[in-house]
């Protein structure tokens, strides 16, 4: 059995999609955060995709840093093999524990994360599913059911829908409008979100899945490549 490394006390930082590439901890960035800090991947982390032992050592390499690496499911995981992984207790809220400091968050929770109270809402709607593989290349339960929809309303209700941090793979809409991004491509979730930015009150709002990093809207923050730290101000320029 997994033992549970203490609670991060640090500093928290974000990053976006990894896609199984292990050279975002290998970044100067990277290196320079320490022990006690978090870092949360913006989901699409991709690490848990054929359960091969090249994959297997890697996820033990991650969950040997200094830091606690957690990250929030996308739309490019195996959701096959996260399901193996018994869910447990962490940060205030269910996780599932993958491997030493490495920690799965689950869709519509809230965990207390460095001294912040964190909303988490992973995965997505893929737009190139017609043409990707079921259980193979592509999943169906990378769309959220409305069991999991709702529990984060429930959820968010129950801290007096006020958090610090609300981290997605995806965006509200309306972020995606003021900069264009797959505005032509809206969903369930779109509105979902939509819903959480109007009734709920959070310092800022990060999320993956565009492959850009960049300020959108009035506190909400695209993130891809780089490791920000999580305190709301807009990314500045290597």
């Amino acid at each position: 059995m997994m033992r549970h490394q203490a609670p991060p006390s640090g500093d928290l930082y974000v990053t976006g999609d990894t896609h199984g590439d292990k050279a975002r901890f290998l970044t100067r960035e990277a290196k320079r955060l320490k022990e006690g800090d978090a870092l949360v991947v913006l989901g699409d982390f991709g690490f848990l995709w054929n359960g091969g032992r090249a994959e297997e050592k890697v996820l033990r390499w991650l969950g040997k840093r200094k830091y606690t690496i957690l990250f929030l499911d996308g739309k490019h995981e195996n959701y096959d093999l996260l399901a193996q992984y018994p869910v447990t207790e962490a940060f205030g809220g269910p996780v599932q524990q993958i491997s030493g400091n490495l920690y799965h968050l689950l869709r519509g929770e809230i965990y207390t994360i460095c001294g912040k109270r964190v909303f988490a809402f992973g995965g997505g709607d893929s737009s190139e599913k017609s043409f990707r593989a079921e259980q193979h290349h592509w999943w169906a339960q990378e769309l959220p059911s409305e069991a999991e929809m709702q529990r984060g309303k429930a959820n968010l209700a129950a801290a007096g829908n006020r958090v610090d941090l609300i981290l997605t793979h995806e965006a509200p809409s309306m972020a995606k409008y003021m900069r264009h991004l797959y505005a032509d491509n809206l969903g369930t979730m779109d509105s979902y979100f939509d819903d959480i930015a109007r009734t709920a009150s959070y310092d800022c709002w990060y999320f993956g899945s565009v492959h850009q990093t960049r300020f959108l809207a009035k506190k909400t923050i695209a993130v891809f490549d780089r490791i920000l730290p999580a305190d709301g101000r807009p990314p500045e320029k290597k």
